[in-house]
C-alpha cells in the first residue's frame, strides 16, 4: 500500500497544470507519486464553491489554507489532564517541587513531563489568570520565578570565607554520629520575627530560640546561647544556608570548635533535616503567625513536643531517646 504523502506547493502547481491538461484524479496521483485519495481530498478541501474563484483550484491559496489548518489543529499533548490533576494535588497538599513531581512520575513509570514543563505551565497559569492554575505559583518554594538550574549566583551576596557543602566530610551524610548540626531561620509574619532552629542530623534533636533580629551579631549570640552548654565532643559540624544572618560563621566556628559549611544557594535539600523539622514546627506556628506575640514558654513547649515526638525511622523512639542511645555508644567507644 502506498504511504500517505503530504503535498507541498510544488506538487500543488503540478496538480493545477495536470487538471488544465484534462487528466483524471487517478492519473494525476500516479504522475506526482501520491495516493489518489490525497488528490481527491486536496480538491475537495481547497477548491472554493462560492465567490469569484468558485470551482477554481489555486495552488497558493490551497497552501495557505493547509498551513492554517495545521496551525489550528490540536497537537498531541503529553501533559494530560490526569497529569495536571496529579501536579495540582502534589503541589498544594504535599508541597512537592516540580522536580520532585517529575521524579515521582518517573518512579511510577507514568512517563509524565519534565520539571521545566511544569514550571512553564505554572507561570502560564499565573499570567493568564486561569481560575485553576493562577495560584499554583504560591506553592513553589520561593513563590516566584526560580533561578535556572546551575545558576547559583546569589543576589544576597557571597559570605566572606564560606566553605561549600561539597567540602563537608562524607561521614556527615551517613547520619551515624552526634554533632552534625543544621541551622536555619523560620520566619514569622511579614518577616518581622523569626525562630532560629538547630537540628542534629543523626537524632533530629532540635533547639529553638526566638530572635528579634537576624543581624549577624545577634545570630551569633543566639547560637552560642543555644549550644553553649553542649559538650564540645557533641558538636562537630554546622551546616548553614547563605542568609547574611550567618555572616559571623568564622567566629561561630571558633567558639564552638566546629567546622562550618554552607549549602548551595536556593538548594533547600542541602539542609533537608532542619527543613523537615521546620515543617513540623509550622503545625504549631502556621505561616502568618506573628512570632513577636509568641511567648518563650510557648516556644519551649513546642521544643519539648518536638523532641518527644515518636519518629518512625527510629522505630518510634523520640529524638531525645535516640540522642541518649548515641551518647551511650559514644561514651563506651
Amino acid at each position: 500500500m502506498q504511504k500517505y504523502k503530504q503535498l507541498d506547493l510544488k506538487a500543488r502547481h503540478q496538480i493545477k497544470a495536470l487538471l488544465q491538461a484534462g487528466h483524471s484524479q487517478t492519473k494525476i496521483a500516479q504522475i506526482i507519486g501520491v495516493h489518489k485519495s490525497t488528490v481527491s481530498r486536496e480538491l475537495s478541501r481547497n477548491v472554493p464553491t462560492r465567490g469569484p474563484y468558485a470551482n477554481e483550484y489555486r495552488p497558493e491559496a490551497a497552501q495557505r489554507k493547509t498551513n492554517q489548518r495545521h496551525r489550528n489543529k490540536r497537537k498531541h499533548c503529553r501533559f494530560t489532564e490526569d497529569l495536571k490533576e496529579d501536579a495540582i494535588q502534589w503541589l498544594t497538599t504535599e508541597k512537592l517541587s516540580p522536580e520532585l513531581i517529575s521524579g515521582r512520575w518517573n518512579v511510577q513509570g507514568t512517563g509524565g513531563v519534565s520539571h521545566e514543563a511544569i514550571y512553564q505551565w505554572i507561570w502560564r497559569g499565573k499570567a493568564s489568570k486561569d481560575p485553576v492554575t493562577a495560584g499554583l505559583y504560591k506553592h513553589l518554594k520561593h513563590g516566584r520565578r526560580r533561578r535556572k538550574r546551575g545558576n547559583y549566583n546569589d543576589s544576597r551576596g557571597v559570605l566572606c570565607g564560606r566553605v561549600g557543602i561539597e567540602q563537608r566530610p562524607k561521614v556527615v551524610g551517613e547520619r551515624t554520629r552526634l554533632g552534625d548540626l543544621e541551622a536555619d531561620f523560620m520566619m514569622g509574619k511579614a518577616h518581622k520575627s523569626a525562630l532560629l532552629v538547630i537540628t542534629d542530623r543523626a537524632t533530629l534533636l532540635t533547639r529553638l530560640k526566638k530572635v528579634t533580629s537576624r543581624q549577624a551579631d545577634c545570630t551569633e549570640a543566639a547560637i552560642e546561647q543555644m549550644l553553649g552548654r553542649v559538650p564540645k565532643a557533641f558538636i562537630k559540624t554546622l551546616t548553614l544556608d547563605n542568609d547574611k544572618g550567618f555572616a559571623n560563621h568564622q567566629s561561630i566556628g571558633r567558639t564552638l570548635d566546629a567546622n562550618v559549611y554552607f549549602t548551595r544557594p536556593y538548594t533547600s535539600q542541602d539542609k533537608g533535616t532542619v527543613e523537615n523539622r521546620i515543617g513540623v514546627i509550622r503545625q504549631f506556628f502556621p505561616k502568618g503567625t506573628d512570632l513577636r506575640e509568641v511567648s518563650e514558654r510557648q516556644i519551649k513547649t513546642v521544643e519539648r513536643h518536638l523532641n518527644n515526638r515518636p519518629i518512625r525511622k527510629f522505630d518510634y523512639l523520640s529524638p531525645i531517646q535516640q540522642t541518649l542511645k548515641h551518647r551511650a555508644v559514644a561514651l563506651v567507644t
